[in-house]
Protein backbone atom coordinates (compact mmCIF):
# COMPACT_ATOMS: atom_id res chain seq x y z
CA UNK A 1 0.00 0.00 0.00
CA UNK A 2 1.28 3.47 -0.88
CA UNK A 3 2.26 5.02 2.43
CA UNK A 4 2.06 8.62 1.21
CA UNK A 5 -0.87 10.46 2.76
CA UNK A 6 -1.40 12.76 -0.23
CA UNK A 7 -3.35 10.48 -2.54
CA UNK A 8 -7.12 10.69 -3.09
CA UNK A 9 -7.69 7.10 -1.86
CA UNK A 10 -5.54 7.38 1.28
CA UNK A 11 -6.86 10.86 2.18
CA UNK A 12 -10.48 9.69 1.91
CA UNK A 13 -9.71 6.56 3.94
CA UNK A 14 -8.09 8.63 6.73
CA UNK A 15 -11.02 11.06 6.83
CA UNK A 16 -13.56 8.22 6.93
CA UNK A 17 -11.64 6.29 9.58
CA UNK A 18 -11.68 9.29 11.92
CA UNK A 19 -15.11 10.60 10.89
CA UNK A 20 -13.60 13.98 10.09
CA UNK A 21 -15.74 16.76 8.60
CA UNK A 22 -14.27 19.93 7.11
CA UNK A 23 -14.77 23.27 8.82
CA UNK A 24 -15.26 26.03 6.26
CA UNK A 25 -14.44 28.62 8.89
CA UNK A 26 -10.90 27.21 9.16
CA UNK A 27 -10.27 27.20 5.41
CA UNK A 28 -9.45 23.49 5.35
CA UNK A 29 -8.42 22.19 1.92
CA UNK A 30 -6.16 19.13 1.91
CA UNK A 31 -3.66 18.41 -0.87
CA UNK A 32 -3.97 15.03 -2.59
CA UNK A 33 -0.99 15.17 -4.96
CA UNK A 34 2.39 13.93 -3.70
CA UNK A 35 4.27 15.33 -6.71
CA UNK A 36 3.13 18.86 -5.90
CA UNK A 37 4.03 18.41 -2.23
CA UNK A 38 7.51 17.23 -3.21
CA UNK A 39 7.97 20.25 -5.47
CA UNK A 40 6.94 22.56 -2.61
CA UNK A 41 9.53 20.94 -0.36
CA UNK A 42 12.13 21.16 -3.18
CA UNK A 43 11.69 24.95 -3.23
CA UNK A 44 12.45 25.08 0.50
CA UNK A 45 15.91 23.55 -0.18
CA UNK A 46 16.02 21.61 3.07
CA UNK A 47 18.82 19.33 4.17
CA UNK A 48 18.95 16.57 6.79
CA UNK A 49 20.21 19.27 9.21
CA UNK A 50 17.36 21.73 8.56
CA UNK A 51 14.38 22.46 10.74
CA UNK A 52 10.91 23.05 9.27
CA UNK A 53 8.03 25.00 10.79
CA UNK A 54 4.61 24.16 9.37
CA UNK A 55 1.32 25.98 9.89
CA UNK A 56 -1.95 24.09 9.47
CA UNK A 57 -0.70 20.54 8.86
CA UNK A 58 -4.21 19.16 8.34
CA UNK A 59 -3.90 15.36 8.22
CA UNK A 60 -0.12 15.51 7.75
CA UNK A 61 0.36 15.28 3.97
CA UNK A 62 3.01 18.02 3.75
CA UNK A 63 4.30 17.27 7.25
CA UNK A 64 5.19 13.74 6.12
CA UNK A 65 7.30 15.01 3.18
CA UNK A 66 9.01 17.59 5.42
CA UNK A 67 9.79 14.91 8.02
CA UNK A 68 11.50 12.79 5.36
CA UNK A 69 13.81 15.61 4.36
CA UNK A 70 14.61 17.54 7.52
CA UNK A 71 15.96 16.94 11.00
CA UNK A 72 12.81 18.12 12.76
CA UNK A 73 9.35 19.49 11.98
CA UNK A 74 7.34 21.72 14.32
CA UNK A 75 3.71 22.09 13.23
CA UNK A 76 1.08 24.48 14.59
CA UNK A 77 -2.50 23.18 14.24
CA UNK A 78 -5.47 25.22 15.49
CA UNK A 79 -8.09 22.43 15.08
CA UNK A 80 -7.91 20.03 18.07
CA UNK A 81 -9.96 17.46 16.10
CA UNK A 82 -6.92 16.86 13.89
CA UNK A 83 -4.54 15.93 16.74
CA UNK A 84 -5.53 12.21 16.95
CA UNK A 85 -5.45 11.98 13.15
CA UNK A 86 -1.93 13.45 13.03
CA UNK A 87 -0.81 11.11 15.83
CA UNK A 88 -2.03 8.24 13.64
CA UNK A 89 -0.76 9.38 10.21
CA UNK A 90 2.64 10.54 11.46
CA UNK A 91 3.40 7.72 13.90
CA UNK A 92 6.39 6.63 11.75
CA UNK A 93 8.00 10.07 12.10
CA UNK A 94 9.38 10.71 15.60
CA UNK A 95 10.99 13.95 14.35
CA UNK A 96 7.59 15.71 14.19
CA UNK A 97 6.06 17.72 17.02
CA UNK A 98 2.53 19.14 16.72
CA UNK A 99 1.41 22.07 18.87
CA UNK A 100 -2.35 22.66 19.17
CA UNK A 101 -2.30 26.46 19.02
CA UNK A 102 -3.38 29.37 16.84
CA UNK A 103 -0.10 30.46 15.23
CA UNK A 104 -1.26 34.11 15.31
CA UNK A 105 -1.33 33.94 19.12
CA UNK A 106 1.69 31.66 19.55
CA UNK A 107 5.07 32.73 20.91
CA UNK A 108 6.97 31.31 17.93
CA UNK A 109 10.32 32.71 19.07
CA UNK A 110 10.14 30.72 22.34
CA UNK A 111 8.98 27.60 20.47
CA UNK A 112 11.98 27.88 18.14
CA UNK A 113 14.40 28.30 21.06
CA UNK A 114 12.91 25.24 22.73
CA UNK A 115 12.50 22.92 19.74
CA UNK A 116 15.37 23.91 17.44
CA UNK A 117 18.16 24.65 19.93
CA UNK A 118 20.85 22.92 17.84
CA UNK A 119 19.48 23.66 14.36
CA UNK A 120 20.78 26.70 12.45
CA UNK A 121 18.88 26.37 9.16
CA UNK A 122 15.15 27.01 9.62
CA UNK A 123 12.41 27.33 7.00
CA UNK A 124 8.67 27.89 7.28
CA UNK A 125 6.89 25.59 4.81
CA UNK A 126 3.10 25.60 4.78
CA UNK A 127 -0.16 25.29 2.91
CA UNK A 128 -1.68 28.34 4.57
CA UNK A 129 -5.41 28.73 5.31
CA UNK A 130 -6.44 31.34 2.74
CA UNK A 131 -8.59 33.45 5.07
CA UNK A 132 -5.60 34.40 7.28
CA UNK A 133 -2.67 34.24 4.85
CA UNK A 134 -1.58 37.87 5.12
CA UNK A 135 -1.71 38.18 8.95
CA UNK A 136 0.28 34.94 9.29
CA UNK A 137 3.01 35.97 6.84
CA UNK A 138 3.28 39.44 8.41
CA UNK A 139 3.54 37.94 11.91
CA UNK A 140 6.32 35.59 10.76
CA UNK A 141 8.26 38.54 9.32
CA UNK A 142 7.53 41.12 12.03
CA UNK A 143 8.45 38.69 14.83
CA UNK A 144 12.00 38.71 13.41
CA UNK A 145 12.23 34.91 13.53
CA UNK A 146 15.64 33.33 12.90
CA UNK A 147 14.46 31.73 9.65
CA UNK A 148 16.03 31.56 6.17
CA UNK A 149 12.68 32.12 4.57
CA UNK A 150 9.13 30.98 3.88
CA UNK A 151 7.75 28.69 1.18
CA UNK A 152 3.98 28.65 1.28
CA UNK A 153 0.90 27.91 -0.76
CA UNK A 154 -1.74 30.59 -0.88
CA UNK A 155 -4.40 32.06 -3.12
CA UNK A 156 -2.95 32.88 -6.55
CA UNK A 157 -4.25 36.45 -6.41
CA UNK A 158 -2.48 37.08 -3.09
CA UNK A 159 0.75 35.56 -4.46
CA UNK A 160 0.55 37.99 -7.38
CA UNK A 161 0.15 40.91 -4.97
CA UNK A 162 3.08 39.78 -2.85
CA UNK A 163 5.56 39.49 -5.73
CA UNK A 164 4.21 42.44 -7.80
CA UNK A 165 6.42 45.25 -9.14
CA UNK A 166 5.66 49.00 -9.12
CA UNK A 167 3.26 50.05 -11.87
CA UNK A 168 1.38 46.73 -12.00
CA UNK A 169 -2.27 46.31 -11.00
CA UNK A 170 -1.38 43.85 -8.24
CA UNK A 171 1.23 46.12 -6.60
CA UNK A 172 0.16 47.58 -3.28
CA UNK A 173 0.98 48.04 0.39
CA UNK A 174 1.20 44.23 0.86
CA UNK A 175 3.84 43.99 -1.89
CA UNK A 176 5.86 46.70 -0.15
CA UNK A 177 5.51 45.22 3.35
CA UNK A 178 6.74 41.81 2.25
CA UNK A 179 9.42 43.04 -0.16
CA UNK A 180 10.74 45.25 2.65
CA UNK A 181 11.75 42.10 4.53
CA UNK A 182 12.28 39.52 1.76
CA UNK A 183 13.03 38.70 -1.84
CA UNK A 184 9.61 37.49 -3.06
CA UNK A 185 8.99 35.15 -5.99
CA UNK A 186 6.09 33.04 -7.23
CA UNK A 187 7.55 29.59 -7.95
CA UNK A 188 4.50 27.46 -8.84
CA UNK A 189 0.86 27.71 -9.87
CA UNK A 190 -1.34 24.97 -8.40
CA UNK A 191 -4.75 23.97 -9.88
CA UNK A 192 -7.91 23.57 -7.77
CA UNK A 193 -8.20 19.91 -8.74
CA UNK A 194 -5.44 18.70 -6.38
CA UNK A 195 -7.36 19.53 -3.18
CA UNK A 196 -10.12 17.94 -1.13
CA UNK A 197 -12.49 19.79 -1.03
CA UNK A 198 -11.70 21.87 -4.10
CA UNK A 199 -11.29 25.59 -3.31
CA UNK A 200 -13.02 28.20 -5.47
CA UNK A 201 -9.72 29.77 -6.54
CA UNK A 202 -6.41 28.71 -8.06
CA UNK A 203 -3.42 28.58 -5.78
CA UNK A 204 0.24 29.50 -6.04
CA UNK A 205 3.41 28.75 -4.12
CA UNK A 206 5.63 31.66 -3.17
CA UNK A 207 9.16 31.65 -1.84
CA UNK A 208 10.20 34.50 0.43
CA UNK A 209 13.93 34.63 1.09
CA UNK A 210 14.70 36.77 4.12
CA UNK A 211 17.03 39.69 3.46
CA UNK A 212 20.00 40.20 5.82
CA UNK A 213 18.60 43.66 6.46
CA UNK A 214 15.46 45.42 5.23
CA UNK A 215 15.44 46.40 1.54
CA UNK A 216 15.43 50.11 2.46
CA UNK A 217 16.55 52.05 5.51
CA UNK A 218 13.84 54.10 7.24
CA UNK A 219 13.79 56.15 10.43
CA UNK A 220 10.52 54.66 11.70
CA UNK A 221 9.27 51.32 10.36
CA UNK A 222 5.73 51.63 11.72
CA UNK A 223 5.36 55.08 10.15
CA UNK A 224 6.82 53.85 6.84
CA UNK A 225 4.11 51.15 6.67
CA UNK A 226 1.43 53.68 7.68
CA UNK A 227 2.48 55.93 4.78
CA UNK A 228 2.44 53.05 2.27
CA UNK A 229 -1.02 51.91 3.41
CA UNK A 230 -2.33 55.48 3.21
CA UNK A 231 -0.90 55.87 -0.31
CA UNK A 232 -2.98 52.94 -1.58
CA UNK A 233 -6.19 53.71 0.33
CA UNK A 234 -7.98 54.65 -2.91
CA UNK A 235 -6.02 53.48 -5.89
CA UNK A 236 -7.45 56.03 -8.32
CA UNK A 237 -6.51 58.97 -6.13
CA UNK A 238 -3.18 60.79 -6.41
CA UNK A 239 -0.64 60.23 -3.66
CA UNK A 240 -1.23 63.80 -2.42
CA UNK A 241 -4.98 63.23 -2.07
CA UNK A 242 -4.53 59.87 -0.36
CA UNK A 243 -1.99 61.17 2.15
CA UNK A 244 -4.09 64.26 2.85
CA UNK A 245 -7.24 62.21 3.54
CA UNK A 246 -5.62 59.23 5.31
CA UNK A 247 -2.88 60.64 7.55
CA UNK A 248 -4.00 62.07 10.89
CA UNK A 249 -4.69 65.82 10.51
CA UNK A 250 -3.57 65.45 6.89
CA UNK A 251 -5.90 68.17 5.63
CA UNK A 252 -4.50 70.67 8.14
CA UNK A 253 -0.95 69.69 7.18
CA UNK A 254 -1.34 69.63 3.41
CA UNK A 255 1.50 72.15 2.96
CA UNK A 256 3.84 69.87 4.92
CA UNK A 257 2.79 66.90 2.77
CA UNK A 258 3.57 68.92 -0.38
CA UNK A 259 6.96 69.89 1.07
CA UNK A 260 7.74 66.25 1.90
CA UNK A 261 6.73 65.05 -1.58
CA UNK A 262 9.00 67.71 -3.09
CA UNK A 263 11.85 66.77 -0.75
CA UNK A 264 11.45 63.07 -1.69
CA UNK A 265 11.38 63.92 -5.41
CA UNK A 266 7.83 62.60 -5.86
CA UNK A 267 5.33 64.46 -8.03
CA UNK A 268 2.09 65.08 -6.04
CA UNK A 269 0.02 63.94 -9.05
CA UNK A 270 1.51 60.43 -9.10
CA UNK A 271 -0.40 57.43 -7.80
CA UNK A 272 0.93 55.19 -5.03
CA UNK A 273 1.26 52.20 -7.34
CA UNK A 274 4.02 53.98 -9.33
CA UNK A 275 6.38 54.43 -6.37
CA UNK A 276 9.12 51.94 -5.55
CA UNK A 277 10.41 51.08 -2.07
CA UNK A 278 13.23 53.67 -2.22
CA UNK A 279 10.76 56.46 -3.03
CA UNK A 280 8.41 55.41 -0.23
CA UNK A 281 11.35 55.32 2.19
CA UNK A 282 12.40 58.87 1.25
CA UNK A 283 8.80 60.07 1.47
CA UNK A 284 8.15 58.50 4.88
CA UNK A 285 11.36 60.00 6.29
CA UNK A 286 10.45 63.43 4.87
CA UNK A 287 6.93 63.26 6.37
CA UNK A 288 8.00 61.91 9.78
CA UNK A 289 8.97 65.24 11.44
CA UNK A 290 5.52 66.65 10.63
CA UNK A 291 3.53 63.63 11.82
CA UNK A 292 5.52 62.17 14.72
CA UNK A 293 3.62 62.45 17.97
Amino acid sequence: MNKDIATPIRTKAILEKHGFSFKKSLGQNFLIDTNILNRIVDHAELTSKSGAIEIGPGIGALTEQLAKRSEKVLAFEIDHRLLPILADTLELYPNVKVINEDVLKADIVSAIQQEFANIDDLMVVANLPYYVTTPIIMKLLEDQLPIRGIVCMLQKEVAERISASPGSKSYGSLSIAIQYYTKAETVMIVPKSVFIPQPNVDSAVIRLTKLDQPAVKVQDEAFFFKVTRASFAQRRKTILNNLTSQLEKGKERKEFILQALNQAGVEPTRRGETLGLEEFARLADALLPHFSS
